[in-house]
């Protein structure tokens, strides 16, 4: 005789006041998933909420198997809303609420600022979702993080004071021709200060109706970083990096302006609501400078 399965997750935990559970499933699950025409690898927590107060757990597999789904189609958010629906479908009975949260980073490639060079730049990219039972579509909210550089412009007035007074006490008092200042400034002891720049991160979360939303991310990240102005680069020659240095003293910025300019970018996209968190890692102090703005329709 050939017994069945036990199915322990049926099971009544034996007292009926215990309390619903908000979230029950999985965490860090790895798979593929198509996106950009690339295949991209991700990181997915995934679950329901367990509203039964008699029955055990949920059906833990269920959830998995249905999560390939992501692994098969390219990402959009009506993939998104078909896997939420195949979680609760799982679940009949149980759950009145499915959700998953994606964590992979885009790779698109990035041209050096002067050479014929290139590279490839990565962008952490997490979209988080929850489908209420009844529910047509999923609410669901993007988040991107940039990298780039800033230079203070307090520190860059500072250190242009300090070379004037260097200039004065090189050249007071005595008559000064071209070929001298040329070399002056080309050596160390005319620049005797440089600014401080440090590398700096933007947190941008927003929610969007756009059915192609996804695919307007990278076009985003376009125009994100030449507001910066000074995103981090990838292979580069000398001429580059001098190029570099040049829009960092030409786009001084605290971290206030840096989150109004994002800011700016943001709004004129069909959003219903962002959120941008700009953090400056100071070379200075060992404190980061840090501003956030957030706006809703």
């Amino acid at each position: 005789m050939v017994l069945g399965l036990a199915d322990i997750a049926k099971q009544s935990v034996g007292v009926q006041q215990q309390p619903r559970l908000d979230w029950v499933g999985m965490s860090k699950i790895h798979l593929p998933i198509q996106c950009y025409g690339q295949t991209w690898y991700a990181l997915l927590d995934a679950g329901v909420s367990l509203d039964r107060s008699d029955v055990r757990g949920i059906h833990m597999s269920r959830i998995y198997l249905a999560s390939a789904r992501l692994s098969n189609t390219p990402l959009s958010p009506a993939l998104i809303n078909q896997v939420l629906s195949a979680y609760l479908l799982s679940q009949q009975g149980l759950s009145a609420r499915a959700q998953l949260s994606l964590d992979f980073s885009v790779l698109l490639q990035r041209p050096a600022l002067m050479s014929a060079l290139s590279g490839w730049q990565h962008y952490p990219l997490q979209l988080t979702a929850s489908l209420q039972q009844g529910e047509v579509t999923a609410d669901i909210e993007y988040g991107l993080t940039l990298t780039y550089s800033s230079t203070c412009p307090c520190s860059a007035a500072l250190a242009r004071q300090l070379i004037q007074q260097q200039f004065t006490q090189d050249f007071s008092g005595s008559p000064v021709e071209y070929q001298q200042i040329l070399a002056w400034l080309g050596s160390t002891d005319g620049i005797v200060a440089t600014p401080h720049s440090q590398r700096s991160t933007a947190q941008i979360r927003w929610r969007t109706d756009a059915a192609d939303a996804i695919d307007r991310i990278p076009h985003l990240i376009d125009q994100l970083e030449q507001a910066l102005g000074t995103p981090v680069q990838t292979a580069v020659k000398r001429e580059d990096e001098q190029a570099f240095a040049l829009a960092n003293g030409q786009n001084l910025m605290f971290c206030e302006d840096a989150a109004r300019r994002l800011y700016q970018v943001m709004q004129q996209q069909t959003l219903t609501s962002f959120w941008i968190r700009v953090v400056h890692a100071e070379s200075l102090h060992s404190h980061d400078a840090v501003a956030e703005v957030s706006w809703s329709r």
